[in-house]
């Protein structure tokens, strides 16, 4: 992985428009850079800004006061991580050497064709985070091994950290009221993973909207699919929820995820509405294990790569990507498998991502430390789970990184910015996009 990975074609990334600039060749040097403060939160939900605990900020918030309003004093970001991220009401389980800040190049540019979004961060590991969860045999049968650090298998020491690195983009396009003043803390509520009074199995199991969906936990929402904001078992209808999703209220979500993305030149997408969804179609990534027997459907093709699994040995030495037409062949239960032989959770394939789940490429690398991270998204999507980019628009926009083996409230996230594409003079933006020559 210290080898750069940026340097990949058109064809590759599936964007062959005669308008499109090849991302690996675009001058950086020539567009500017702004610095985006990212801060750890901890469980700073929605219902915690409206409460009490809130302290002297509370009915600021309820009446729609913007975040910034109130932290905009220099370094405001980087003293309320480092004060959260050593534990206390909003970090019950602080996690030891997390970081509780981390400053976000941003870059932003356009052509005819996309919009491109560079991101550079300082991961708090020495190690390109791009391994995820694994199937490991134990000698009987393949269970799941490694967690990320917030589980409980990590920290009573039964399992190992593991857990992909990830950079995040939220966008709305003015329709979701109160995002472009309170940002990403209108999707986190108490009740999701990782939160404040998280979910029980029984609550969603008797949960009408969740049951609708077919969901099986909580996960980030609006607040206007529920008719208490602050309860998310208050699920609105599923009819009324596609009244809110056909008026654009919903905001995008981009992920780019170093494990099951960033290998096949890609990013997520998807979106938040009544729940964290995926666009339509098919996504790049899928389960690798059986649901009936929980063997591997894949291996990696030792005729290929050398190899047909790895074991705790092989870790952080290389990449261990498990990727259909490239290197995976279908798995072989009687191939003689020994305990502590392991195989990735998760297996890769571009050709098989499709529909509104397949619109974003990425390409990346990670040297001395740092993550370079662009993101493609191609511009006047009339998909109707897309936020459309167009020249001239302005946008709010939420940035977030997961690394250090981390998920769920274990990122690092920003207040709101605004987003423009080549905005004419004079309009007040924190990043306006430069349109490529």
């Amino acid at each position: 992985m210290k080898k750069s990975v940026l340097a990949v074609s058109l064809a590759v990334l599936g964007l062959s428009c005669a308008n499109a600039a090849d991302p690996a060749k675009i001058n950086w040097a020539k567009v500017p850079t702004v610095k985006v403060a990212l801060f750890y939160p901890g469980q700073s939900t929605y219902e915690w800004l409206r409460s009490e605990d809130h302290k002297g900020a509370s009915r600021e918030v309820k009446r729609g006061d913007a975040c910034v309003s109130c932290h905009d004093e220099q370094d405001a970001e980087k003293d309320i991580g480092n004060k959260i991220v050593k534990g206390g009401r909003l970090e019950p389980m602080p996690v030891p050497g997390k970081s509780g800040y981390k400053e976000l190049k941003v870059q932003a540019a356009y052509d005819a064709a996309n919009a491109y979004l560079r991101f550079q961060w300082h991961t708090d590991n020495p190690f390109p985070g791009t391994e995820h969860q694994y199937l490991r045999f134990d000698g009987k049968e393949w269970k799941v091994w490694g967690y990320p650090k917030l589980d409980k298998p990590v920290h009573e020491g039964r399992q190992p950290a593991i857990y992909e690195d990830r950079m995040s983009v939220m966008i709305d396009d003015g329709k979701v009221g109160g995002f472009d003043k309170q940002g990403c803390w209108l999707t986190c509520h108490d009740g999701q993973r990782d939160s404040r009074n998280q979910f029980t199995k029984e609550e969603v199991a008797a949960n009408a909207l969740l049951t609708a969906i077919k969901k099986g936990d909580v996960r980030k929402y609006l607040p206007e699919t529920r008719t208490d904001p602050s309860d998310w078992k208050t699920g609105k209808s599923v009819e009324e929820i596609a009244k809110l999703k056909a008026a654009g209220y919903f905001v995008d979500l981009i992920q780019w995820r170093a494990h099951r993305s960033h290998p096949v030149g890609m990013a997520d997408d998807g979106y938040v509405l009544e729940w964290r969804l995926g666009d339509a179609g098919k996504e790049m990534f899928g389960g690798n294990a059986d649901s009936k027997t929980h063997e591997p459907k894949f291996m990696w093709d030792e005729k290929k790569v050398g190899y047909k699994s790895i074991t705790a040995l092989h870790l952080r030495k290389g990449d261990h990507f498990l990727i259909n037409g490239q290197n995976a062949v279908p798995f072989d239960p009687s191939a003689g498998w020994k305990e502590g032989d392991m195989i990735p959770d998760y297996v890769l394939n571009r050709q098989a991502a499709q529909g509104s789940a397949a619109d974003n490429g990425a390409i990346a690398s990670w040297k001395d430390g740092v993550w370079t991270v662009v993101i493609i998204r191609p511009l006047g999507l009339t998909n109707d789970d897309d936020k459309s980019l167009k020249e001239g628009g302005v946008y709010n926009v939420g940035f977030a990184v997961h690394d250090d083996n981390i998920t769920t409230r274990g990122h690092h996230v920003s207040f709101n910015k605004t987003l423009g594409l080549g905005v004419k003079k004079g309009t007040k933006v924190d990043l306006n996009a430069m349109k490529l020559p």
